[in-house]
């Protein structure tokens, strides 16, 4: 099967979703990104900064705009229990307005926390370029999700806190053709901050929602402690797995709902080092739902909230509103 670069940042949601938020970095970001991610941000000079982040600008563009981007999202159904029929009559308990689609291209079955695919005669849904046969699908909590195609489309079963539903892509989508770019705060290294950390023993677990009002519990191993502007201020940074070599920071700011995305942004700091931490606010981004109404986007828990204004990383998407 065709590797699909899946977002454990949303499949956190589900009781099988703890691989969820790697992939979403892996989606978010491809692997030469992540590499900057883990750079320390200690005594940087402007220009090492400046050249350091277009590198990591372009890498971020080239990953939101690739077929596997979140441009690409154009719907993402849940299932009923028991059938599910699937095409583009609007009759079809999934139906998807596309000329490559068939009317009854064929059905998904729910039976407990299983999903089942069964094309109809002729259909047009292919898995790796092989017309579909009936059979169980891999679900996106797997390391390898079954990807079934049509045209231009793409779909694979996602499962978030116990639901499962259907996420669709198309390679050709509007959002994708009429993207305008990104944007960003100037390049400043005063915002390569070198934080203090002061760990949590025993590590805090914090509740995090999501857009669609899902919750799940994460753990913090402490919180990244940092001044500016004559305050201190703290961030609860989160493990997105055990083994994880980085820190997850969800935050908002001053900033938020202005000239940045109002639900927050996103940033990945290196693991303490001697109770301190490099944090890169040049490098906090927009989370998928800056660009789709079809991703399921954790939020900032309260605590990380501040009224400081984060004058630095991505600016809100100026296009299409998800």
């Amino acid at each position: 099967m065709r590797r699909l670069q899946g977002t454990r940042l949303a499949r956190r949601l589900a009781p099988a979703d703890n691989h969820c938020m790697r992939r979403a970095r892996l989606w978010l970001l491809p692997a030469c990104l992540l590499a900057w991610l883990a750079l320390p941000a200690l005594a940087v000079d402007a220009d090492a900064e400046a050249a350091m982040l277009a590198r990591w600008h372009a890498d971020r563009l080239a990953s939101l705009t690739s077929d596997t981007g979140w441009l690409t999202l154009v719907g993402l159904y849940w299932f009923r229990d028991g059938a599910n029929s699937f095409g583009s009559a609007r009759s079809n308990t999934i139906a998807l307005g596309h000329a490559a689609l068939d009317p009854r291209a064929g059905r998904f079955v729910l039976a407990g926390r299983t999903v089942r695919f069964e094309p109809s005669a002729g259909s047009c849904v292919r898995v790796d370029g092989h017309p579909a046969t009936a059979g169980v699908l891999r679900t996106d909590a797997a390391e390898e999700p079954t990807l079934l195609s049509c045209g231009s489309l793409q779909f694979w079963v996602i499962e978030r806190a116990g639901r499962f539903g259907l996420r669709v892509r198309d390679l050709e989508s509007p959002a994708r053709r009429e993207f305008r770019g990104l944007e960003y705060f100037p390049s400043d290294a005063s915002w390569a901050v070198d934080a203090r950390f002061e760990p949590y023993e025993p590590a805090h677990h914090v509740p995090i929602v999501n857009v669609l009002g899902m919750e799940l519990d994460m753990v913090s191993p402490g919180a990244v402690v940092f001044e500016r502007d004559g305050h201190e201020w703290r961030l609860d940074a989160l493990l997105e797995d055990p083994s994880d070599d980085s820190l997850f920071l969800m935050f908002a700011d001053g900033t938020s709902g202005h000239e940045t995305y109002g639900a927050g942004r996103f940033l990945y700091a290196p693991l303490p080092h001697d109770g301190r931490v490099s944090v890169d606010f040049n490098k906090a981004y927009s989370p998928p739902c800056a660009f789709t109404r079809f991703a399921t986007c954790p939020l900032p828990p309260p605590q990380n909230r501040i009224a400081l204004r984060v004058t630095a990383g991505e600016l809100g998407y100026r296009g299409h509103s998800p």
